[in-house]
């Protein structure tokens, strides 16, 4: 094998012809670095960066120009070539696109997926550290690959079943409304916003027909999601996230109790107040995940403050109606529904009748045993993301960066496809 075959196995590139290969002083870094001189194969030069067409040659542009490659051992390394322009029919003047580069990018196919790739399993301080970059030219390689990798397929062909959420991204109520499908678990749209017009974005891409084969959606109480939803896909079975349902009553629950600490306090009850302040979390958990002293707490509480532990039952009925689903489930909602009604508690009186608003959305749920879940875990991962990264400066950084981690847009490394 040659020794310019080898270094285009190195260098991992495709339809290039390399004319040559050398140690040169950067006069920038102060250092030497290896330049791989290098043109395009006759079949893929004097093509139009956007749309790839076989174009005239119009001038030499700005001259020759440098691309970074992967480093070959502990050596930075470039390929160098002559960057011309040509006259699109379509695109008018525009630089030639090469083969071994996305267009307008200033590194190389294989150093950009290597980047994007330790990116979905690392930080991004770690990755500018191991390739040399810095942290935002991470960032807009992450932006450039995915949205290579999202031209290539379609992530909205064959949506049946989705669940919508949003999540908090930035102080100062600054949201993204995301999107996965059910069947796959992956995140399938992401936009800043959560209202109304943000989603009716959604089913603009989505199209008319391919909304009309949207089967069951699962989201949380907020009606802007079921307005969009009714308005572009009035087929679809909405169904209530089970957690969001169970997550009202309890904050039912800690409103009684605070209310009862409130009331004990002014009526000079102090050490029945005082007992109560150290409740709260047993109330918050279920039957079966208390520990043994506050299995004791709940014991004490069941005779001292009997409307206090009525409330702690009610939340518990409710969470084993969503356990039970289907017929059974439907039953218990009925006789939680009564129960609720007629408890003496104001606060779980006022969570039947918002219950019962939403009463065909539950149904929906137990019927079809659909819930946020993997939603959840997808916003739960854009937390960890933000968290690793130390916050992100725009959200179209953060959608990219979930995209590649969640959405199925993560490159193979160089040399290893699967």
């Amino acid at each position: 094998m040659s020794t310019v075959r080898v270094f285009r196995r190195l260098l991992g590139v495709e339809h290039t012809v390399v004319e040559g290969v050398e140690l040169v002083k950067d006069d920038k870094r102060g250092e030497e670095v290896i330049v791989a001189s290098v043109r395009p194969v006759a079949s893929h030069a004097l093509r139009c960066s956007s749309c790839r067409r076989r174009c005239p040659y119009r001038d030499a542009g700005d001259g020759r120009r440098r691309w970074r490659t992967l480093d070959l051992g502990t050596v930075q390394a470039y390929l160098e070539a002559d960057a011309p322009r040509v006259s699109c029919p379509e695109h008018g003047v525009i630089v030639a696109a090469v083969p071994w580069a996305r267009a307008k990018a200033r590194h190389t196919h294989a150093f950009e997926d290597t980047c994007a790739w330790l990116a979905a399993h690392s930080a991004l301080s770690v990755v500018s550290a191991m390739m040399r970059v810095t942290w935002r030219t991470v960032a807009a390689i992450i932006t450039r690959v995915v949205a290579d990798l999202a031209g290539k397929s379609d992530r909205l062909d064959g949506l049946r079943s989705i669940g919508i959420d949003e999540i908090a991204h930035r102080k100062g109520h600054r949201y993204l409304t995301v999107i996965v499908d059910h069947e796959t678990g992956r995140l399938v749209w992401a936009a800043p916003g959560r209202d109304t017009a943000t989603l009716l974005k959604f089913f603009d891409d989505l199209g008319p027909q391919r909304s009309t084969a949207l089967t069951h959606v699962s989201a949380d109480g907020a009606e802007w999601i079921h307005n969009a939803v009714k308005e572009r896909a009035p087929q679809a079975l909405i169904c209530l996230d089970a957690f969001h349902v169970v997550q009202w009553a309890t904050k039912a629950l800690d409103e009684v109790r605070r209310g009862m600490w409130n009331k004990l306090r002014w009526q000079g009850k102090h050490g029945q107040a005082s007992s109560l302040k150290g409740t709260r979390w047993a109330l918050l958990k279920n039957i079966g995940d208390l520990t043994g002293e506050q299995k004791t707490t709940m014991a004490s509480i069941a005779v001292t403050n009997k409307g206090l532990y009525r409330a702690y039952l009610l939340k518990e009925q409710l969470r084993y109606v969503f356990e039970a689903k289907g017929d059974r489930g439907r039953q218990l909602l009925a006789g939680w529904l009564a129960w609720a009604k007629r408890s003496r508690l104001p606060e779980f009186t006022k969570l039947a009748k918002t219950i019962e608003k939403y009463k065909p959305l539950i149904l929906n749920t137990l019927d079809h045993e659909l819930s946020n879940a993997r939603v959840e875990a997808t916003n739960t991962h854009l937390r960890v993301l933000t968290r690793r990264s130390y916050g992100f400066h725009s959200p179209e950084s953060l959608i990219a960066m979930a995209y590649l981690t969640r959405g199925g847009l993560c490159p193979e490394l160089p040399g290893r496809a699967a």
